[in-house]
Protein backbone atom coordinates (compact mmCIF):
# COMPACT_ATOMS: atom_id res chain seq x y z
CA UNK A 1 0.00 0.00 0.00
CA UNK A 2 3.04 1.75 0.10
CA UNK A 3 2.19 3.29 -3.22
CA UNK A 4 -1.28 4.89 -2.64
CA UNK A 5 -2.05 7.88 -1.32
CA UNK A 6 -3.78 8.42 2.32
CA UNK A 7 -6.96 9.62 0.34
CA UNK A 8 -6.74 5.72 -1.76
CA UNK A 9 -6.14 4.05 1.31
CA UNK A 10 -9.62 5.29 2.73
CA UNK A 11 -11.29 4.95 -0.39
CA UNK A 12 -10.45 1.42 -0.84
CA UNK A 13 -11.11 1.24 3.07
CA UNK A 14 -14.98 2.53 2.10
CA UNK A 15 -14.20 4.56 5.09
CA UNK A 16 -13.60 8.52 5.41
CA UNK A 17 -10.17 10.46 5.83
CA UNK A 18 -10.36 12.81 8.94
CA UNK A 19 -7.09 13.97 9.07
CA UNK A 20 -4.27 13.66 6.43
CA UNK A 21 -0.91 12.39 6.65
CA UNK A 22 2.21 13.68 7.05
CA UNK A 23 3.64 12.81 3.79
CA UNK A 24 2.25 11.63 0.77
CA UNK A 25 2.73 7.87 0.45
CA UNK A 26 0.40 5.16 2.04
CA UNK A 27 1.55 2.64 4.86
CA UNK A 28 3.39 -0.68 4.13
CA UNK A 29 1.02 -2.37 6.27
CA UNK A 30 -1.97 -3.36 8.94
CA UNK A 31 -1.09 -3.69 12.53
CA UNK A 32 -4.10 -3.66 15.29
CA UNK A 33 -1.96 -4.16 18.42
CA UNK A 34 -1.12 -0.18 19.22
CA UNK A 35 2.55 -1.57 21.02
CA UNK A 36 3.28 -3.32 18.03
CA UNK A 37 2.32 0.29 15.92
CA UNK A 38 5.21 1.83 14.28
CA UNK A 39 6.64 4.26 11.19
CA UNK A 40 5.00 3.20 8.32
CA UNK A 41 1.93 1.00 10.18
CA UNK A 42 -1.51 1.69 9.61
CA UNK A 43 -3.06 1.20 12.87
CA UNK A 44 -7.20 -0.51 12.94
CA UNK A 45 -9.00 -0.34 16.13
CA UNK A 46 -10.93 -3.31 16.07
CA UNK A 47 -13.70 -3.50 18.41
CA UNK A 48 -13.46 -6.88 20.67
CA UNK A 49 -15.79 -8.78 22.96
CA UNK A 50 -14.13 -6.91 25.57
CA UNK A 51 -12.15 -3.91 24.55
CA UNK A 52 -12.29 -1.32 21.77
CA UNK A 53 -9.03 -1.25 19.85
CA UNK A 54 -10.21 2.39 19.15
CA UNK A 55 -9.34 3.52 22.44
CA UNK A 56 -5.70 2.62 21.66
CA UNK A 57 -5.24 5.12 18.37
CA UNK A 58 -3.48 7.66 20.41
CA UNK A 59 -1.14 5.52 21.53
CA UNK A 60 -0.58 3.84 18.15
CA UNK A 61 0.32 7.63 16.44
CA UNK A 62 2.09 8.44 19.52
CA UNK A 63 4.61 5.36 18.18
CA UNK A 64 5.02 6.78 14.63
CA UNK A 65 1.94 5.18 13.18
CA UNK A 66 1.56 6.05 9.63
CA UNK A 67 -1.88 6.30 10.33
CA UNK A 68 -4.99 5.31 12.41
CA UNK A 69 -8.29 3.28 11.40
CA UNK A 70 -11.11 3.09 13.95
CA UNK A 71 -14.41 4.16 14.11
CA UNK A 72 -16.02 7.14 14.38
CA UNK A 73 -16.89 7.88 18.06
CA UNK A 74 -12.66 8.26 18.35
CA UNK A 75 -11.86 10.00 15.64
CA UNK A 76 -12.33 13.54 17.28
CA UNK A 77 -9.52 12.20 20.22
CA UNK A 78 -6.85 11.53 17.57
CA UNK A 79 -7.08 13.99 14.69
CA UNK A 80 -6.14 17.04 16.49
CA UNK A 81 -3.48 15.80 19.34
CA UNK A 82 -1.34 13.69 16.73
CA UNK A 83 0.28 13.75 13.87
CA UNK A 84 -0.94 11.06 11.47
CA UNK A 85 -3.47 10.17 9.43
CA UNK A 86 -7.19 9.37 10.80
CA UNK A 87 -9.36 7.29 8.90
CA UNK A 88 -12.76 6.80 9.96
CA UNK A 89 -15.28 3.53 9.54
CA UNK A 90 -18.39 2.35 11.05
CA UNK A 91 -16.95 -1.02 11.29
CA UNK A 92 -13.34 -0.91 11.24
CA UNK A 93 -13.02 -5.14 10.78
CA UNK A 94 -15.23 -5.00 7.14
CA UNK A 95 -12.56 -1.60 6.23
CA UNK A 96 -9.88 -3.95 7.40
CA UNK A 97 -10.79 -6.40 4.81
CA UNK A 98 -12.28 -4.44 2.15
CA UNK A 99 -8.94 -2.45 1.95
CA UNK A 100 -7.26 -6.31 1.52
CA UNK A 101 -9.51 -6.84 -1.64
CA UNK A 102 -8.58 -3.67 -3.22
CA UNK A 103 -4.43 -4.04 -2.56
CA UNK A 104 -5.08 -8.02 -4.08
CA UNK A 105 -6.59 -6.37 -7.26
CA UNK A 106 -3.70 -3.70 -6.99
CA UNK A 107 -1.61 -6.33 -6.73
CA UNK A 108 -2.83 -8.44 -9.94
CA UNK A 109 -0.64 -11.36 -8.87
CA UNK A 110 -2.31 -14.99 -8.45
CA UNK A 111 -3.40 -16.05 -5.67
CA UNK A 112 -3.64 -19.80 -3.64
CA UNK A 113 -6.37 -20.42 -1.17
CA UNK A 114 -5.70 -22.98 1.07
CA UNK A 115 -8.04 -25.14 3.69
CA UNK A 116 -8.53 -28.65 4.78
CA UNK A 117 -8.98 -30.16 7.98
CA UNK A 118 -5.71 -30.98 8.52
CA UNK A 119 -1.96 -30.03 7.03
CA UNK A 120 -3.30 -26.77 5.65
CA UNK A 121 -0.07 -24.90 7.60
CA UNK A 122 2.53 -27.41 6.36
CA UNK A 123 0.89 -27.60 2.93
CA UNK A 124 1.42 -23.42 2.98
CA UNK A 125 4.68 -23.49 3.75
CA UNK A 126 5.82 -26.06 1.60
CA UNK A 127 3.56 -24.03 -1.09
CA UNK A 128 5.52 -20.82 -0.44
CA UNK A 129 9.17 -22.52 -0.34
CA UNK A 130 8.18 -23.97 -3.82
CA UNK A 131 7.13 -20.95 -5.26
CA UNK A 132 10.31 -18.98 -4.05
CA UNK A 133 12.53 -20.64 -5.97
CA UNK A 134 10.70 -18.25 -8.91
CA UNK A 135 8.12 -15.63 -7.91
CA UNK A 136 8.64 -13.05 -5.16
CA UNK A 137 5.94 -14.64 -2.77
CA UNK A 138 4.20 -13.76 0.30
CA UNK A 139 2.38 -16.07 2.96
CA UNK A 140 0.28 -16.17 6.11
CA UNK A 141 2.89 -16.38 8.97
CA UNK A 142 2.26 -18.97 11.21
CA UNK A 143 -1.44 -19.37 11.62
CA UNK A 144 -2.15 -16.00 10.66
CA UNK A 145 -5.16 -17.73 8.95
CA UNK A 146 -8.89 -15.76 10.30
CA UNK A 147 -10.96 -12.79 9.29
CA UNK A 148 -8.07 -10.49 11.15
CA UNK A 149 -5.11 -12.26 10.20
CA UNK A 150 -5.80 -13.16 6.53
CA UNK A 151 -6.57 -9.57 5.74
CA UNK A 152 -3.23 -8.13 7.29
CA UNK A 153 -1.25 -11.13 5.34
CA UNK A 154 -2.52 -9.05 1.61
CA UNK A 155 -1.54 -5.78 3.36
CA UNK A 156 1.67 -6.51 3.90
CA UNK A 157 2.58 -7.83 0.79
CA UNK A 158 4.70 -5.16 -1.04
CA UNK A 159 4.00 -3.76 -4.70
CA UNK A 160 6.04 -6.67 -6.72
CA UNK A 161 5.00 -9.51 -5.16
CA UNK A 162 4.23 -12.27 -7.75
CA UNK A 163 2.11 -14.89 -5.67
CA UNK A 164 0.16 -14.82 -2.53
CA UNK A 165 -0.29 -18.01 -0.95
CA UNK A 166 -3.14 -17.43 2.21
CA UNK A 167 -4.48 -20.32 4.15
CA UNK A 168 -8.00 -20.02 5.41
CA UNK A 169 -8.89 -21.36 8.91
CA UNK A 170 -12.97 -22.37 9.81
CA UNK A 171 -14.48 -22.29 12.96
CA UNK A 172 -18.10 -22.94 11.70
CA UNK A 173 -20.33 -22.84 8.35
CA UNK A 174 -19.66 -19.03 6.07
CA UNK A 175 -16.41 -18.39 7.35
CA UNK A 176 -14.07 -19.87 4.54
CA UNK A 177 -16.74 -17.93 1.94
CA UNK A 178 -16.18 -14.99 4.15
CA UNK A 179 -12.20 -15.44 3.59
CA UNK A 180 -12.58 -16.40 -0.15
CA UNK A 181 -14.40 -12.99 -0.44
CA UNK A 182 -11.87 -11.34 0.75
CA UNK A 183 -9.00 -13.33 -0.92
CA UNK A 184 -10.45 -14.13 -4.16
CA UNK A 185 -8.09 -16.82 -5.42
CA UNK A 186 -7.43 -18.32 -8.58
CA UNK A 187 -6.45 -21.46 -6.67
CA UNK A 188 -8.36 -23.45 -3.84
CA UNK A 189 -6.91 -26.11 -2.43
CA UNK A 190 -8.32 -28.08 0.10
CA UNK A 191 -5.82 -30.21 2.23
CA UNK A 192 -8.20 -32.88 3.68
CA UNK A 193 -11.89 -33.46 5.10
CA UNK A 194 -11.71 -34.83 8.33
CA UNK A 195 -13.95 -35.37 11.67
CA UNK A 196 -12.41 -31.76 13.31
CA UNK A 197 -14.82 -29.36 14.87
CA UNK A 198 -17.71 -32.04 14.77
CA UNK A 199 -19.28 -30.78 18.32
CA UNK A 200 -19.94 -27.79 16.13
CA UNK A 201 -20.42 -28.91 12.60
CA UNK A 202 -22.88 -31.57 13.59
CA UNK A 203 -21.31 -34.41 10.77
CA UNK A 204 -18.76 -34.83 8.62
CA UNK A 205 -20.39 -34.17 5.24
CA UNK A 206 -21.43 -30.78 6.88
CA UNK A 207 -17.22 -30.30 7.59
CA UNK A 208 -16.88 -31.44 3.72
CA UNK A 209 -19.55 -28.86 2.86
CA UNK A 210 -17.81 -25.95 5.12
CA UNK A 211 -14.81 -26.42 3.65
CA UNK A 212 -15.97 -26.66 -0.07
CA UNK A 213 -16.74 -22.98 0.13
CA UNK A 214 -13.08 -22.35 -1.02
CA UNK A 215 -14.31 -24.32 -4.34
CA UNK A 216 -17.77 -22.41 -4.67
CA UNK A 217 -16.59 -18.94 -4.26
CA UNK A 218 -13.43 -19.48 -7.22
CA UNK A 219 -14.24 -17.21 -10.31
CA UNK A 220 -14.72 -19.30 -13.75
CA UNK A 221 -12.04 -20.77 -15.12
CA UNK A 222 -9.76 -21.48 -11.50
CA UNK A 223 -8.15 -24.15 -10.22
CA UNK A 224 -9.39 -26.55 -7.55
CA UNK A 225 -7.05 -29.36 -5.72
CA UNK A 226 -8.89 -31.95 -4.06
CA UNK A 227 -7.97 -34.93 -2.14
CA UNK A 228 -7.64 -37.59 -4.99
CA UNK A 229 -10.59 -40.44 -3.86
CA UNK A 230 -12.74 -37.88 -1.71
CA UNK A 231 -16.32 -38.90 -1.90
CA UNK A 232 -17.09 -36.07 0.52
CA UNK A 233 -16.10 -33.36 -2.20
CA UNK A 234 -17.65 -34.86 -5.72
CA UNK A 235 -20.60 -33.14 -4.87
CA UNK A 236 -19.01 -29.90 -4.59
CA UNK A 237 -17.55 -30.26 -7.75
CA UNK A 238 -17.99 -27.52 -10.77
CA UNK A 239 -17.90 -27.65 -13.96
CA UNK A 240 -16.36 -24.24 -14.59
CA UNK A 241 -13.38 -25.09 -12.91
CA UNK A 242 -10.64 -27.05 -13.54
CA UNK A 243 -10.25 -29.69 -10.58
CA UNK A 244 -6.37 -31.62 -10.05
CA UNK A 245 -6.04 -34.28 -7.59
CA UNK A 246 -3.57 -35.37 -5.39
CA UNK A 247 -2.15 -38.54 -3.52
CA UNK A 248 -2.56 -42.00 -4.56
CA UNK A 249 -4.62 -42.63 -7.61
CA UNK A 250 -4.57 -38.49 -8.46
CA UNK A 251 -3.60 -36.43 -10.97
CA UNK A 252 -0.38 -35.41 -9.22
CA UNK A 253 0.86 -39.05 -7.09
CA UNK A 254 4.77 -38.61 -6.64
CA UNK A 255 7.44 -35.55 -6.58
CA UNK A 256 9.55 -35.51 -9.18
CA UNK A 257 12.61 -37.13 -9.45
CA UNK A 258 14.89 -33.87 -9.49
CA UNK A 259 12.72 -32.36 -6.16
CA UNK A 260 14.30 -33.22 -2.34
CA UNK A 261 11.84 -31.80 0.17
CA UNK A 262 13.44 -31.55 3.78
CA UNK A 263 12.09 -29.85 6.37
CA UNK A 264 14.06 -27.29 8.93
CA UNK A 265 13.35 -27.90 12.87
CA UNK A 266 14.32 -26.85 15.81
CA UNK A 267 17.02 -29.37 15.60
CA UNK A 268 18.15 -28.70 12.00
CA UNK A 269 16.87 -30.88 9.09
CA UNK A 270 15.67 -33.63 7.91
CA UNK A 271 13.34 -35.90 5.47
CA UNK A 272 10.10 -35.23 5.35
CA UNK A 273 7.73 -37.92 6.82
CA UNK A 274 4.57 -39.68 4.69
CA UNK A 275 1.63 -37.29 6.03
CA UNK A 276 4.53 -34.49 5.24
CA UNK A 277 4.90 -35.88 1.62
CA UNK A 278 1.00 -36.09 0.84
CA UNK A 279 0.85 -31.80 1.89
CA UNK A 280 4.32 -31.75 -0.35
CA UNK A 281 1.66 -33.37 -3.14
CA UNK A 282 -1.06 -30.85 -2.96
CA UNK A 283 1.51 -28.00 -3.27
CA UNK A 284 3.38 -29.35 -5.76
CA UNK A 285 -0.60 -29.40 -7.57
CA UNK A 286 -1.03 -25.62 -6.96
CA UNK A 287 2.23 -24.74 -7.53
CA UNK A 288 2.04 -26.41 -11.01
CA UNK A 289 -1.52 -24.64 -11.39
CA UNK A 290 0.60 -21.45 -11.07
CA UNK A 291 3.45 -22.39 -14.09
CA UNK A 292 5.80 -23.62 -11.46
CA UNK A 293 8.02 -26.46 -11.55
CA UNK A 294 9.74 -26.42 -8.28
CA UNK A 295 13.50 -28.40 -8.73
CA UNK A 296 16.54 -29.15 -6.49
CA UNK A 297 16.55 -29.41 -2.99
CA UNK A 298 13.95 -27.49 -1.12
CA UNK A 299 14.12 -26.67 2.52
CA UNK A 300 10.94 -26.11 4.20
CA UNK A 301 10.59 -23.93 7.34
CA UNK A 302 7.77 -25.16 8.87
CA UNK A 303 5.57 -22.99 10.90
CA UNK A 304 6.07 -23.84 14.98
CA UNK A 305 4.84 -26.71 16.68
CA UNK A 306 4.43 -28.71 13.53
CA UNK A 307 6.37 -31.39 13.34
CA UNK A 308 9.93 -30.13 14.43
CA UNK A 309 12.47 -32.59 15.88
CA UNK A 310 14.71 -31.91 17.89
CA UNK A 311 17.69 -33.41 19.10
CA UNK A 312 18.36 -34.00 23.42
CA UNK A 313 21.53 -35.82 24.58
CA UNK A 314 21.38 -39.18 24.78
CA UNK A 315 20.11 -39.43 21.02
CA UNK A 316 16.47 -38.51 22.19
CA UNK A 317 14.55 -37.17 19.67
CA UNK A 318 11.31 -35.36 20.43
CA UNK A 319 8.74 -34.66 17.14
CA UNK A 320 7.01 -31.32 18.60
CA UNK A 321 3.68 -31.46 16.28
CA UNK A 322 1.49 -30.08 18.90
CA UNK A 323 -0.55 -27.43 17.51
CA UNK A 324 -3.54 -28.84 16.81
CA UNK A 325 -4.98 -32.96 16.76
CA UNK A 326 -7.67 -34.72 15.36
CA UNK A 327 -8.24 -38.99 14.14
CA UNK A 328 -6.57 -38.32 11.02
CA UNK A 329 -3.38 -36.10 11.63
CA UNK A 330 -2.66 -38.30 14.88
CA UNK A 331 -2.72 -41.57 12.76
CA UNK A 332 -0.30 -39.94 10.09
CA UNK A 333 1.90 -39.30 13.24
CA UNK A 334 1.80 -42.52 15.03
CA UNK A 335 2.74 -43.76 11.74
CA UNK A 336 5.72 -41.69 11.07
CA UNK A 337 6.86 -42.72 14.80
CA UNK A 338 6.31 -46.13 13.93
CA UNK A 339 8.60 -45.30 10.83
CA UNK A 340 11.07 -42.83 11.74
CA UNK A 341 12.36 -44.16 15.45
CA UNK A 342 15.61 -46.00 15.96
CA UNK A 343 14.38 -47.43 19.85
CA UNK A 344 11.78 -46.85 21.85
CA UNK A 345 8.46 -45.02 20.43
CA UNK A 346 7.23 -42.72 23.03
CA UNK A 347 4.04 -40.95 22.43
CA UNK A 348 2.68 -37.73 24.53
CA UNK A 349 -0.81 -37.56 23.16
CA UNK A 350 -3.38 -35.35 24.49
CA UNK A 351 -6.92 -34.51 24.29
CA UNK A 352 -8.61 -34.04 20.69
CA UNK A 353 -11.01 -31.51 21.29
CA UNK A 354 -14.13 -30.94 19.51
CA UNK A 355 -15.19 -34.48 18.39
CA UNK A 356 -18.77 -34.34 19.92
CA UNK A 357 -20.43 -37.40 21.22
CA UNK A 358 -18.39 -39.85 20.03
CA UNK A 359 -15.17 -38.68 21.30
CA UNK A 360 -14.48 -41.58 24.11
CA UNK A 361 -14.64 -43.75 20.61
CA UNK A 362 -12.53 -41.86 18.90
CA UNK A 363 -9.77 -41.85 21.67
CA UNK A 364 -10.08 -45.54 22.06
CA UNK A 365 -9.41 -46.13 17.85
CA UNK A 366 -6.19 -43.76 18.39
CA UNK A 367 -5.21 -45.65 21.49
CA UNK A 368 -5.72 -49.01 19.30
CA UNK A 369 -3.91 -47.31 16.87
CA UNK A 370 -0.83 -46.69 18.77
CA UNK A 371 -0.98 -50.69 20.09
CA UNK A 372 -0.84 -51.31 16.02
CA UNK A 373 2.00 -48.82 15.10
CA UNK A 374 4.42 -50.78 17.94
CA UNK A 375 4.12 -47.59 20.69
CA UNK A 376 6.63 -48.67 23.21
CA UNK A 377 4.48 -45.87 25.59
CA UNK A 378 1.52 -43.91 25.51
CA UNK A 379 1.16 -41.20 27.96
CA UNK A 380 -2.67 -39.99 28.08
CA UNK A 381 -2.73 -35.98 28.93
CA UNK A 382 -6.10 -34.85 29.72
CA UNK A 383 -9.63 -36.02 31.08
CA UNK A 384 -10.38 -37.94 27.08
CA UNK A 385 -7.03 -39.36 26.46
CA UNK A 386 -7.97 -41.38 28.92
CA UNK A 387 -9.99 -43.19 26.90
CA UNK A 388 -6.78 -44.11 24.30
CA UNK A 389 -6.36 -46.94 26.96
CA UNK A 390 -9.52 -48.51 25.78
CA UNK A 391 -8.09 -49.22 22.45
CA UNK A 392 -3.90 -49.45 23.73
CA UNK A 393 -4.07 -51.10 27.20
CA UNK A 394 -1.80 -49.44 29.81
CA UNK A 395 -1.47 -46.13 29.41
CA UNK A 396 0.54 -43.36 31.82
CA UNK A 397 -2.98 -40.92 32.71
CA UNK A 398 -1.55 -37.57 33.78
CA UNK A 399 -4.67 -34.86 33.91
CA UNK A 400 -2.76 -32.53 32.31
CA UNK A 401 0.16 -30.93 30.21
CA UNK A 402 1.79 -29.51 33.52
CA UNK A 403 1.63 -33.00 34.90
CA UNK A 404 3.11 -34.42 32.10
CA UNK A 405 5.73 -31.58 31.97
CA UNK A 406 7.29 -32.94 35.19
CA UNK A 407 6.45 -36.84 34.53
CA UNK A 408 7.85 -37.02 30.73
CA UNK A 409 11.42 -36.02 31.47
CA UNK A 410 12.55 -38.81 33.80
CA UNK A 411 10.43 -41.81 31.94
CA UNK A 412 12.98 -41.42 28.70
CA UNK A 413 15.64 -43.56 27.59
CA UNK A 414 18.80 -43.20 25.28
CA UNK A 415 17.70 -43.56 21.96
CA UNK A 416 14.29 -42.83 22.37
CA UNK A 417 11.79 -41.08 20.00
CA UNK A 418 9.28 -39.08 21.46
CA UNK A 419 5.95 -38.18 19.71
CA UNK A 420 4.09 -35.03 21.41
CA UNK A 421 0.29 -34.54 20.05
CA UNK A 422 -2.67 -32.90 21.09
CA UNK A 423 -5.19 -30.33 20.26
CA UNK A 424 -4.48 -26.83 20.82
CA UNK A 425 -5.80 -26.25 24.21
CA UNK A 426 -4.01 -29.01 26.00
CA UNK A 427 -0.97 -26.83 26.03
CA UNK A 428 1.39 -29.52 25.43
CA UNK A 429 4.40 -27.51 24.44
CA UNK A 430 5.26 -26.85 27.95
CA UNK A 431 6.28 -30.60 27.77
CA UNK A 432 8.97 -29.42 24.79
CA UNK A 433 10.22 -26.88 26.77
CA UNK A 434 10.54 -29.22 30.25
CA UNK A 435 12.70 -31.80 27.91
CA UNK A 436 14.57 -29.22 26.40
CA UNK A 437 15.29 -28.11 29.85
CA UNK A 438 16.04 -31.36 31.27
Amino acid sequence: MHEWSPEQVAQAAGGRLVAPAPHAEGPARAVIDSRAAGPGDLFVGLVGEHVDGGRFAAQALAGGAWGVLVAPEHTDAVRCAMRGAVIAAEDPLAALQRLATAWRRALGCPVVGITGSVGKTSTKDILAAMLAQHLRTVANRENLNTEIGLPMTVLEAPADTEALVLEMGMRGPGQIGELTAIAEPDVGLITAVAPVHLELMGSIEAIAAAKAELVAGLRPGGTAIVPAGEPLLEAHRRDDVTTVTFGPGGDVDELPEGLEVVVTGVGGWGRISAHMRRNALAALAAARALGVEPDGLLDVALSSLRGQRIELPGDIVVVNDCYNANPMSMRAALDDLAASASGRRVAVLGDMLELGPDEARFHAEIGAHARAAGVDVVVAVGPRAAHFADGYGDVIALPDAQAAAAAVPPLLQPGDTVLLKASRGVGLEVVARALEGA
